[in-house]
Formats: structure tokens, sequence, C-alpha cells
């Protein structure tokens, strides 16, 4: 125990613990020394576009391979808009998980895009296990399925071995830096390994009931008379609904914590009109802060040194949606306290308690970035390059969300808050979603597998975006979008602003009908959806339940069309 292990100039220092689960390394990974090769700048740094990747630390990268014998059905390691049963990389490109916005994502492609869990299970008759790899740097999972012949030896001839044929999946894990720290759980079934997992890294938090219900979202509501208006139909047309979703144009100019003054005078009274139908309003926080020594809370963030830093020392400056932009540090534990108490009311102005919270763009975003976000040499809390921490940002900024939701209501109300990033534990701060989602079917069949893939890496509470958020639905694909929907744990309809409106009552009487018993079919099931969300609270249970749960020992071929 606590021995150093030297391996090709590296060291490892190794811990074994007693427990049912392995870290199978963990500890320092330390650079060379030395240039190997001295010719090759790439090792020193690299180029994407017009940015040079200055690799302070030196050339660095971690791996491990691991060998699955018996196994060749392997789940996990979201969010690929993919099938639910990872596919063989042999022939093609490894799964990446690198945080992105990805305005439109493709299809069954391995390109990381708006959250990253490095958490893989492996599945085969009797046996489940998993292999959780704790690093949020970008990292590439390869898989490799394929038969392999084993021998059993026997005592009488051992020059007359058995030879038998096994499939035999190698997972081979690589990042871009940080530490080797993973483990590995030894199941034995589908819910010892949920269980598990759940120790590490936590439970899905337990919602407030309203946000069971449907959501009603679009980029952007103009005006207070257009949110009374969209919120009067739902009543003139008896189609239920919870939650009033406001995008980046309510703010005054995109300085989050503001009000247009001009469209939103009175954000009190509009709440209070939501309060009196027992309806909620969620409005929209990202973590760019727009540079402007008038706004407080930039001026607040660049006196007290709250911005993440370049890699010469000054505030890192990129451009998102209000323009030039600097991004807050959200690794830094103040930070998060401080940022924690925007959400007071006092510091909140025109806020009340039915207003929740939505933390977009915080991959995080950065409009001229290298591939739209932040350059990997920007420096964090602790002296820490980005590159080191890029995966885990966004979670910071939900924790930081939740917990400011909890301390305005005294520790008394749920918090609500909705993340478009997520690594490994974000589950416990709130709920997420599957990104910017195109209308066409395809988007509709592979949000299925996308959610079941959450839902068995622990994030629970998650959806897509009802009738796709970029393009215009045709009403039969909008209906079916919304009786999917219906069965998911998040269930929001949403759009881009250049999309026509689509509110369920547009469409013509009989779909307006469809989309109503949709919705209420939901309203219907909310006692059991309430109870579902209490089992993953406190057993670790996946909300959507794939095959391998409910049949745990029988998982073979056919689970892989999904």
């Amino acid at each position: 125990m606590g021995k150093e292990l030297i391996l090709k100039k590296y060291a490892f220092h190794t811990k074994c613990f007693k427990t049912f689960f392995i870290p199978l390394w963990k500890g320092d990974l330390l650079s060379k020394s030395e240039k190997e090769n001295p010719e090759d700048p790439g090792l020193w740094e690299e180029k994407f576009g017009n940015f040079v990747d200055v690799k302070a630390n030196g050339p660095a990268s971690i791996g491990l391979d691991f060998s699955l014998h018996g196994f060749e059905h392997v789940y996990g390691i979201p969010q690929h808009a993919e099938s639910h049963q990872l596919q063989n990389t042999r022939d093609g490109d490894a799964y990446r998980l690198y945080n992105l916005d990805i305005y439109g994502y493709q299809i069954h492609d391995k390109m990381g895009i708006y959250g990253s869990v490095p958490y893989l299970l492996a599945h085969k008759l009797g046996r489940t296990i998993g292999i959780f790899w704790l690093n949020a740097s970008e990292t590439l999972v390869e898989i490799n399925t394929e038969p392999a012949v084993e021998y059993t030896l026997t005592q009488m001839n051992p020059a007359a071995a058995k030879q038998m044929v096994r499939p035999r999946t190698n997972v081979h894990w690589m990042s871009e830096s940080g530490i080797i720290d993973v483990f590995l759980l030894t199941g034995p079934t589908p819910s010892d390994i949920f269980k598990q997992y759940s120790y590490l890294t936590g439970t899905q938090a337990m919602p407030p009931l309203f946000s069971l219900g449907y959501h009603q979202c679009r980029w952007n509501y103009e005006d207070e008379q257009d949110v009374e208006a969209v919120d009067a139909g739902f009543d003139e047309h008896d189609i239920p609904y919870d939650v009033m979703w406001l995008d980046i144009e309510h703010t005054e100019g995109k300085r989050y914590f503001t009000w247009d003054k001009k469209k939103f005078p009175n954000p009190k009274r509009m709440q209070e009109l939501l309060r009196s139908k027992k309806r909620k309003l969620v409005v929209i926080s990202d973590p760019h802060i727009k540079v402007d020594p008038d706004y407080s809370v930039y001026a607040k963030a660049k006196e007290e040194g709250f911005f993440v830093r370049n890699k010469e020392g000054g505030d890192f400056e990129g451009v998102c949606w209000p323009g030039l932009s600097s991004y807050l540090d959200l690794t830094n534990p103040k930070v998060r306290e401080w940022y924690s108490g925007l959400f007071a009311f006092p510091a909140y102005q025109g806020s009340t308690d039915i207003l929740f919270i939505w933390n977009d763009m915080n991959e995080p975003s950065v409009f001229r970035g290298p591939e739209l976000t932040m350059q990997k040499n920007a420096i964090h809390h602790g002296n820490w390059e980005h590159r080191e921490l890029h995966n885990i940002y966004g979670f910071y900024q939900q924790m930081a969300t939740a917990e400011g939701l909890i301390q305005r209501s005294k520790g008394k109300e749920r918090p609500f808050v909705l993340s478009r990033s997520f690594f490994a534990g974000s589950q416990k701060y709130g709920a997420v979603w599957t990104g910017d989602n195109t209308a066409e079917w395809s988007y509709l069949k592979i949000s299925i597998p996308m959610l079941l893939t959450l839902n068995i890496t622990g994030i629970s509470f998650c959806g897509a975006d009802v009738g796709g958020f970029i393009g215009n639905p045709e009403a039969e694909l909008l209906v079916r979008w919304y009786q999917a929907g219906a069965y998911q744990p998040f269930f929001r309809g949403h759009a881009t602003m250049n999309t026509k409106r689509r509110e369920p009552w547009l469409f013509g009487e009989e779909n307006t009908r469809l989309i109503r018993e949709a919705i209420r079919e939901r309203y219907t099931l909310l006692p059991y959806f309430y109870s579902l969300f209490y089992y993953a609270h406190v057993a670790s249970e996946p909300l959507c339940e794939t095959i391998i749960i409910k049949k745990e020992y029988s998982l073979g071929a056919r689970g892989s069309h999904l």
C-alpha cells in the first residue's frame, strides 16, 4: 500500500481501499523533465486557427487500457447524439468528452457536445461492471469489441487445453492532462452499479413538484404583454402548464440579474400574475459577464479578481451574447459564494420566490474562441490551466446557482436549476437537457437513447426540447414530440428566435386536442413521476429504465438498435 511504481519516467502513487470500488491508480503524473524531441514544436505549442496554445507545463497526457473479457455491450460516457449501446471505434473516431457549444449538432457523431460524464458500464449475462475515469480535461475513449480466443488448462493434460471463443471489449481512455484517478465498480447487478456510482458522485436531487410539469419556453417572449398573452392562451385552450421561461432578451443588454426597462418594466407584477395561477418563472443566467464598469456585477467581480485570467495575468476576455465579456472563475469557492449571493432578493432586483434559474452557455461558450470555447491556457484559481478543468466549469456554475436558491429561501425550498453543461455529479444540483436540437424526426428518435444514457450515468432529470430548438416542425412531428416528451423526466417546449411561433394551439383544432391530451397525460402521471424521483434520490434508481435494468441478465444483441 502507498508504494510508488515507476513506469517510463512517470510516477504513480497507488492506494488500495477495502471497498466495493477500486481506485486502480490515484496520484500525481510527473511531467518529463526534458524535451524528448525538440524538433517537434507540436509538443510544446499547438495552433487552432489563429490561436496558439502554449503548454507552459510541457507536453502531457495520460491513458489506461481495460480488457473486459466476456463483455460485448458497453454503455455510458455521455453526451453524444448516438445510440444507447456504444459503438466499435476501431475503424472510426473515438468518443470525445469535451464540453462544447455545438449549435445543431450532428446525430450519430462521436464529437463531444455540451456535457461530459466519464463513466462507462459494461454488461453481460449475469454481470455488470462500471469504469469511472475521474478527469475533467479533454478525453478520448476508444472501444474495440472483438472475439477473443481463450484457453482452459486441464490438470491431466496441459497440452490438451480447451479452446473457447468469447467476446472481449478493449476500452482505451486517454486524457490530455490531469492525473490517473479511476474507479472500477464491481456490481454485480445494474442496481448495485447505480448505488456504487452514487456513493462516489451523489444521487439525483429531489426536485420541486412544479418542475415535473410542463414548461413553456422560447427565445424570446418579447415583453410582459407577450408573456401575459401566452399565459392566457393556455387557460383559454384548457392546456395545463406550470412554468413560463424567459431567455436572454429579457435583460438590459444581456446583463444578467437585470431586466429590460422598456420590455419588462414591472417584473414583480408579471410574477404576481403567474403566482395567482400557481405558476412559476424561469430566467436565464450565463457565466459570461459584460465588460462594463457601470454594470455592478462586472464592477464587483473585477474589483475582487473573480474572473478567469489569461496567460499574461490579466482578465480573460472573449465575445459572447453581450459582446466583449469576462468569465467568472467558478472553480474558486469564493467566487461561487459571491455568485450564490446574487440570487438573494436584495441583490436581484425584481425577483421573487417564484423565480428560478436556467444556466446556459456554460461549457463555457466563447464565440471567437477555439472551437467556440475558452483557450486551454487560460488560468483558474490555484493557477490551474483551463485544460485541466474544462469539463467541470458548468458543473460549478450549476452548483453555485442551486446553493444561491437554497440560501434565498433559507433552506426551506428546493431549488430548480437547468444547466446545459454538466459533469459527473451534476445530478445533485438539478436538471440538464440535450441542447440545441433540430426540428427533424431523426432528432426526436435520437433523444430517447441520449436520455437513457444520461439516466444510467446518474443524471435522471433530463429532457430534450420538444419540437426541436432549430427549425419549424411539421404539425405531426410536433404532436409526436409532445407525446414522447410527456413521458420524459424534463418536459419543456422550446424554440430559437428565428422560428415560427409554436404554442400548442397554433396548429389547428385536432392537433391542439392531441397536444392537450399528451400534456394532460403528463399531469395524470405526476404522482408516479414524483415517486420515481424519490427512488432516484434515495435509492439511486434511474427514472428511465433500460432493458438492462428490467431484464438484468438477458440483454443480447437486440439491445443494440437503441
